[in-house]
């Protein structure tokens, strides 16, 4: 299993600790990002992905090794801290970036057949829209199945939190990373991307930009043809 990890900060604290948890019981092979050091820019808001290509970003020399990751990955995890109830900056920034990836412009096909976990921690409250922020881009990317766990650790160092709530954190993991191996291999699309993807394939059927449209043409989905088995 290969598995790539986004962290939403450079810093090692509660949300980092949990999320290597979850990573460790599932084995295999990780590769992780650490943002915004390994990636720290913001979109220019210049269209170029969207109405040309992804490779005109002037980003994209930055970029790439983590998109490439996130491709090659079986599972992807996204974690980030709580801050002012939102992701942090930085995981933003870089989600940003991805935007043309949206199943309604030109979708990684990959992504229709992985999993991924949001994680997110706070001292008090704000993990169900953090992890929302997250979740977002992982549904329109056309991720197969997202988990959510959140968790209030009513301390900002991971040395301090109880060991309560850190064996909380062990078993909910534990079974998450079953859940995860379980479906390894077999997990499809629900049925609301499903729909979302035959709405927006009569869409570009009509054409409304060129280069998603030629996108969807050469990828045959205009047609019979669609990003997942069965």
């Amino acid at each position: 299993m290969k598995i790539t990890m986004i962290h939403g900060q450079n810093h090692k604290g509660s949300t980092y600790h949990i999320a290597r948890m979850l990573a460790e019981k599932l084995g295999g092979e990780l590769t992780e990002f650490f943002l915004p050091r390994d990636f720290d820019s913001f979109c220019t808001g210049c269209t170029a992905c969207f109405a040309e290509s992804e490779t005109k970003c002037p980003h994209r020399e930055k970029l790439s090794p983590i998109v490439e990751a996130l491709d090659g990955a079986d599972v992807i995890l996204f974690a980030s801290p709580v801050y002012v109830y939102h992701a942090a900056g930085a995981m933003k920034a870089f989600l940003d970036h991805l935007g043309y990836r949206w199943i309604v412009h030109r979708p990684e096909e990959a992504m229709f057949s992985k999993q991924a976990v949001c994680i997110s921690t706070a001292a008090g409250a704000g993990m169900k829209s953090t992890n929302k922020d997250m979740a977002d881009s992982a549904f329109f990317w056309g991720i197969a199945k997202t988990y959510r766990y959140g968790l209030a650790v009513a301390e900002t160092s991971w040395e301090r939190v109880s060991e309560k709530k850190k064996q909380r954190a062990e078993q909910k993991t534990a079974a998450l990373a079953r859940k995860i191996a379980k479906r390894q291999g077999r997990v499809k699309p629900s049925f609301k991307t499903k729909a979302f993807f035959g709405i927006v394939r009569m869409l570009q059927k009509r054409g409304w930009n060129e280069a998603d449209v030629s996108y969807w043409k050469e990828k045959g989905w205009d047609g019979k043809k669609r990003p997942w088995k069965g």
